[in-house]
């Protein structure tokens, strides 16, 4: 059971028991959870995916210690057979109701396809940029998600479209902007699916790109991009409800990923490089202030993600001026009264928001 129906089988308790809802209401309530929730994966099934990608990547392994034994047509119809053979066993597992044993089955032949490449490159000693097998072995996992609508090919294609830019972006030492659009057209495909932990996964890729560019634009100093980016994004899903109330799901998870960012490109701005007094106690002022920010929106917009997020940035951003400065500028003494004050005015913030959240509630009470 997902945790947005345990969440729901609590509340309906709680509702019945308050009289808002009726006993066939609530039985009604259930049966359409039941019909709807897509998301159940018990241990077999988790089981039988494991087992499956273990036994691909057993038979590929085997097959690879004893390929130059093999006569080159029995290679390429082992290849070939067992690429066909898993998706086929894949459709039909589709058919008889079976979807998580027919994405394991699918992902079996998106691993075949990959070592397929990589075999057959060997095989006629095909030379070229190493990173183009990876993008190809991200268009098939891509084609086999859309095509047999498998979310878990989504996800392998959308790791190897990182990968590949990942690779790329070593060799080559600047940014790589075609990320951009092997990540759209993966995020593409998840949004069509409607699969939202995919868009998650989406969303954590562009954060890690967005952040690395920080690294990698104006010869290592491009942190202040990334902080610019991070703050419109947030900017952006706060004031996505205002624009199409359909977004409102997002909005919250948009600011946390774009407040991540920020503080990401603040956080490489303070401790990556040594830098004057003025100039960090500044920057730490700002982290700070964003951390806090932080935890108070998501006091005031009850969002746990903007509330752990900012717990978890101030608890950094202490440390990491804890370890920058101690023993050379502040002082231990002067260190601890620092955060001491700045955690009584967390205190007060909360205190304050939460006073002037309570009254609204008791009214509506």
């Amino acid at each position: 059971m997902s945790r947005y129906a345990k969440r729901l089988d609590r509340d309906l308790v709680r509702w019945r028991e308050a009289g808002w809802i009726s006993q066939d209401g609530e039985a009604n309530i259930r049966r359409d959870l039941a019909s709807t929730d897509s998301s159940k994966l018990d241990l077999a099934s988790a089981l039988g995916i494991l087992g499956a990608v273990l036994i691909g990547f057993g038979a590929m392994s085997f097959i690879a210690a004893h390929w130059n034994e093999m006569p080159r047509l029995f290679r390429l119809a082992l290849i070939f057979g067992g690429l066909f053979a898993s998706y086929g066993v894949a459709g039909v597992l589709f058919e008889r109701c079976h979807p998580t044993f027919a994405h394991a089955a699918v992902l079996v032949g998106v691993s075949i396809f990959g070592a397929g490449i990589m075999l057959i490159a060997q095989m006629f000693h095909i030379e070229g940029n190493p990173p183009d097998a990876v993008l190809t072995w991200a268009l098939g996992a891509l084609a086999a998600g859309v095509i047999l609508k498998s979310n878990p090919a989504l996800a392998v294609a959308m790791l190897l479209v990182c990968l590949w830019a990942g690779w790329e972006t070593g060799d080559t030492g600047e940014v790589f902007w075609p990320f951009l659009i092997g990540w759209g057209a993966v995020t593409a495909a998840i949004a069509w699916r409607g699969w939202s932990g995919g868009l998650h996964l989406a969303a954590v890729a562009m954060a890690i790109w967005i952040i690395s560019l920080g690294y990698w634009l104006f010869d290592g100093n491009g942190h202040g991009v990334v902080v610019g980016l991070g703050l419109l994004i947030a900017a952006a899903g706060i004031a996505a409800p205002l624009v199409d109330e359909r977004l409102s799901p997002w909005s919250m998870q948009g600011a946390a990923y774009g407040l991540c960012i920020a503080y990401a490109g603040l956080f490489a701005l303070q401790f990556m490089k040594e830098l004057p007094l003025d100039y960090f106690i500044l920057l730490a002022i700002l982290s700070l202030a964003l951390v806090l920010g932080s935890i108070a929106l998501g006091l005031r917009l009850g969002s746990p993600a903007l509330l752990w997020l900012g717990y978890a940035g101030f608890s950094i951003e202490v440390l990491g001026i804890y370890f920058k400065t101690v023993g050379s500028l502040l002082g231990s003494s002067f260190f601890f009264l620092s955060a001491g004050i700045l955690v009584i005015l967390l205190a007060v913030v909360a205190y304050r928001l939460h006073a002037r959240v309570q009254p609204g509630l008791e009214a509506s009470s």
